[in-house]
């Protein structure tokens, strides 16, 4: 087990700050693309992303809300069980476990197979492929409740939960640009490839699931369970900088939200996170449950997880990582 004693996500760019920050940092139209042949990045936010609509992701969830509700009048006890399990693999050990603390921050590593098989449960949640996600949430980071963050709440609180998806820029499967900001995913082709292929692992669970539990099963192993995963996670960009507790004085709006963190298996202590990003562990105390973190320990024990990071502070003067 390691501890960390220094901020992401620039350390984890393997890039120059030089060169991504003014991608970063502009306020408006296409930040200017460095000396290569790259394209240039989008700049993010709804300054510049929210005079069109996104009618792809527009449609695709609207009509995941509607199959969700049309779950509820086609209920199985096994439908429900199978929802519940997919829950766990796509929102617990795919997006926080896979995406968020492996791939994003690189809080723990593990061998390569057990890599891809996270990779591959998040993309059952729906929320694009991995270098989508990771260079998403890079940016986020770098420049949290700012100009350029693709999420923040002073944009408004339904641009912070939804609008940002539905507006702007489809960039899912954009993955030479997505390099720019997720260079060390770029490099793995398995990661280039089920970018742009995310939909692929859905499509076959969902044939299991009619397989196994016909319409019921779809219904709500798909669309019900995808619907509320998306929202529980939307929940962390908009609901955990607009209300909670502060432990640690980050320069952000990120809280701690206890039932945000319950709904997502520990993600909702955001502000633990913004102030010790690269920490495996995001509930710090004992009473701050972490179901992601107890799975990283649990691969950890296993012999699959290794170099585990966990957050140092001192309980009676909290600091932010690299904080004198």
């Amino acid at each position: 087990m390691s501890t960390i004693a220094s901020p992401l996500p620039l350390d984890v760019l393997d890039v120059p700050s030089s060169e991504i920050a003014p991608s970063l940092n502009a306020h408006q139209g296409r930040a200017k693309a460095p000396a290569d042949d790259r394209p240039a990045a989008p700049v993010l936010g709804r300054a510049t992303q929210s005079s069109k609509m996104n009618w792809a992701s527009t449609i695709v969830f609207s009509l995941f809300h509607i199959g969700a509700i049309a779950a509820l009048f086609f209920f199985s006890w096994k439908a429900l069980f199978l929802s519940i399990l997919l829950y766990g693999m796509a929102i617990n050990m795919g997006i926080g476990m896979g995406y968020h603390r492996l791939l994003t921050h690189r809080g723990y590593r593990t061998p390569r197979w057990v890599e891809y098989m996270l990779t591959t449960f998040a993309c059952l949640a729906l929320e694009g492929g991995p270098m989508f996600w990771v260079a998403t949430h890079r940016v986020h980071h770098q420049i949290t409740d700012k100009p350029g963050d693709p999420h923040t709440p002073h944009e408004g609180g339904w641009w912070a939960h939804i609008g940002w998806i539905m507006m702007g820029d489809a960039l899912g499967h954009e993955t030479v640009l997505l390099a720019r900001y997720a260079p060390d995913l770029a490099k793995d082709k398995f990661h280039r490839v089920i970018t742009r292929f995310h939909y692929v692992p859905l499509l076959v669970v969902a044939a299991l699931l009619y397989w196994v539990a016909g319409v019921p099963g779809v219904l709500w192993g798909i669309f019900l369970r995808v619907t509320i995963g998306l929202h529980a996670t939307w929940l962390v960009n908009s609901a955990t900088h607009m209300w909670g507790s502060k432990r640690f004085p980050t320069r952000d709006d990120s809280r701690n939200n206890w039932w945000v963190a319950l709904l997502t298996g520990g993600e909702g202590w955001h502000n633990n996170h913004h102030a010790h990003p690269v920490s495996a562990r995001h509930g710090l105390v004992w009473y701050e449950i972490d179901v992601n973190y107890y799975g990283i320990w649990l691969l950890q024990k296993l012999g699959l997880a290794r170099d585990v990071k966990i957050a140092q502070f001192d309980k009676h003067d909290p600091k932010p990582a690299g904080a004198a």
